[in-house]
């Protein structure tokens, strides 16, 4: 039998290495997550728990420590008809299959062509560094 998940509460922000502000509860209400539960990136939970309420931090992470390495072999190329006719796919879009066990993967259209789409099931974030900052407020 597992460990509950534990119940953290903080405020984040998420940056690219460069300062480019991704995402951030800082000036707003604090988020809510329940670590181990797929809430946060492994990384970033690992993060939290070195946290202690009441302090700040800033955590610059390589790319396998936050949202893992870029990986070629999940750039696919996918045959047209693996999508339903008349959905538009175009550079850029977002696309959700189905898992053989319920769950779902989601990929970002590369390329598409009339026979072929290249779909890349990376992370947006894979292959980049990024600055984690947290202010911890509860860890139940």
């Amino acid at each position: 039998m597992s460990a509950p998940a534990r119940v953290v509460t903080l405020h984040y922000r998420l940056c690219l290495e460069d300062g480019a502000e991704l995402l951030s509860t800082f000036g707003g209400a604090p988020a809510t997550l329940a670590l181990g539960a797929g809430e946060l990136a492994p990384g970033l939970e690992r993060c939290v728990e070195q946290a202690e309420p009441g302090k700040r931090y800033v955590f610059l992470l390589d790319p396998a420590e936050a949202f893992g390495e870029r990986c070629e072999e999940l750039l696919r190329a996918l045959p047209r008809a693996a999508f339903p006719a008349g959905m538009t796919l175009a550079p850029g879009s977002v696309v959700e299959f189905g898992g053989p066990k319920g769950g779902a993967h989601v990929g970002i259209v590369r390329e598409a062509g009339a026979d072929e789409v290249r779909v890349d099931f990376n992370h947006p974030l894979a292959g980049r560094r990024v600055r984690f900052e947290l202010e911890l407020i509860s860890l139940v």
